[in-house]
């Protein structure tokens, strides 16, 4: 039985011809994809510099079940720039996408073919060095000469290509040439060759097949673009023909089509319109549909400057606050960006913790803990729970550390105000300070505590 290789370039495609989508929707994607059982997921290029890295970065790092592609564009800087965005990924990839029919080539880089084949050459043996996979997508490649195109896959290949992606953009190729070309291809090269058919005749699921047959690795599909091969009906003929074609994909036969339904245009119609950060009465408002452009825009609003790494951890943390309330003004901003922003690395990382209390029982508390993949659990009483946490951690991490100094305050009012819990621990004769944000107060606490231990074990190392 073949195992198919399937690549969904759904988030490549988002920004194109404008109709850019919102991070949330995206991140929602890329969720909805990871859990799919797709073999790669392919991100949107880095376009706009600053916003797009931070949002290339947090959508890699959070897929965790699959390869993440992203295009590395057209020179070594936008090389070095998409693999800033993917290197923290588990399996990542660069794209080196190029024209190969000669309209294309002379239209978009005005280069003639030799100029394109040494440049995608180049490209490939400089993404090479970057240590992780690498991908020639020929783009065009069904009005390419096909001794051009042999001749670019056999070079990149060379230059350290894993494999290679012909698409059929013009949508101009029946079953059996798009099999030909895979033919004439795998017999100059030895690596995997994906195949990107058009729909735009309703014939990409019967190419791809035929495309398989000929000895292709892959196929590259979309959730919702109609000229392109649709996973939801790939899937489909995995699961009615697959036996009989000795073809199987790792594809979810059942939540697939939930996720195409769920993407479909007319879903996406019916969603309501990204929410600006507002100034109604001096009081600025953040809500959980806010962009990570829109935090940076607030966060100098207030003042600050701060760095990419540092805009994307306030964003994630704004993200985890309107989780329980529906907005965020000025001041609790502020508090956010003193909790996440300008920190050092984190050592250890609360995983759960659990809190019992009463006016008739002792408190006790039980905090887990990661650090380098490793988990450890700590198991104490004490005089209140916010006292049972830290005994918890301390045993958790063997431990004790005096505490030197611990404040607790509302950050904003009502019955949804956050708390912000500073912590003050005293080791080898200084003080270091936490600062933690939370509507659950013991859990502010918990990550003040956290974040100081973080800073003392930052300076022992």
């Amino acid at each position: 039985m073949k195992k198919v290789f399937v690549s969904d370039f759904t988030l490549r495609q988002s920004d194109r011809n404008g109709s850019a989508i919102s991070f949330r929707e995206k991140a929602a994607l890329a969720k909805c994809l990871d859990g799919l059982g797709v073999d790669a997921v392919e991100l949107a290029a880095v376009k706009s510099g600053r916003e797009d890295s931070i949002v290339g970065r947090t959508l890699a790092t959070t897929l965790k079940n699959t390869g993440v592609c992203i295009p590395a564009g057209f020179s070594e800087e936008e090389v070095d720039a998409a693999w800033a965005c993917v290197m923290e990924a588990a399996r990542p990839c660069l794209q080196i996408i190029v024209p190969t029919s000669t309209v294309q080539m002379e239209y978009l880089h005005h280069m003639k073919a030799e100029k394109m084949r040494q440049k995608a050459a180049a490209l490939v043996e400089y993404a090479r060095g970057k240590g992780g996979r690498v991908e020639l997508v020929a783009q065009d490649a069904s009005r390419a000469e096909r001794p051009f195109l042999v001749e670019l896959c056999r070079e990149a290949r060379e230059k350290g290509a894993d494999c290679v992606t012909l698409c059929d953009d013009a949508g101009v190729m029946t079953p059996r040439a798009l099999a030909q070309m895979v033919r004439d291809v795998k017999a100059a090269v030895d690596m995997p060759v994906y195949v990107s058919p058009s729909d735009a005749i309703g014939m990409a699921a019967a190419a791809a097949v035929e495309a398989i047959e000929a000895g292709a690795d892959g196929v590259k599909t979309t959730i919702c673009d109609p000229t392109t091969l649709n996973i939801g009906k790939f899937a489909d003929v995995m699961r009615v023909l697959g036996n009989d074609l000795e073809m199987e994909c790792g594809i979810d036969m059942t939540g697939v089509h939930h996720a195409v339904a769920a993407f479909s245009p007319q879903a996406q119609a019916a969603v309501e319109p990204e929410r600006l950060p507002q100034e109604e009465h001096n009081t600025l408002a953040l809500d959980a549909d806010c962009t990570i452009s829109d935090v940076s825009k607030a966060a100098d609003a207030l003042g600050y400057d701060l760095s990419d790494e540092d805009t994307g951890k306030v964003y994630e943390e704004l993200r985890r606050v309107t989780a329980q309330k529906d907005s965020v003004g000025a001041k609790e901003l502020d508090a956010i960006i003193a909790s996440t922003a300008m920190q050092v690395p984190s050592t250890y990382h609360v995983d759960n913790y659990v809190c019992n209390t009463g006016n008739t029982t002792t408190a006790m508390a039980s905090v887990t803990l990661t650090r380098e993949g490793s988990r450890s659990t700590g198991v104490s009483t004490g005089d209140g729970p916010i006292d049972a946490s830290f005994r918890a951690i301390e045993q958790a991490i063997g431990h004790h550390y005096e505490l030197d100094d611990f404040q607790i305050q509302a950050v904003t009012e009502g019955r949804e105000a956050l708390g912000s819990a500073l912590v003050k621990l005293r080791s080898g004769g200084r003080l270091y300070s936490g600062n933690g944000l939370s509507t659950d107060i013991v859990g502010a606490s918990i990550r003040a505590f956290i974040n100081a231990l973080n800073k003392i074990v930052y300076e022992e190392n």
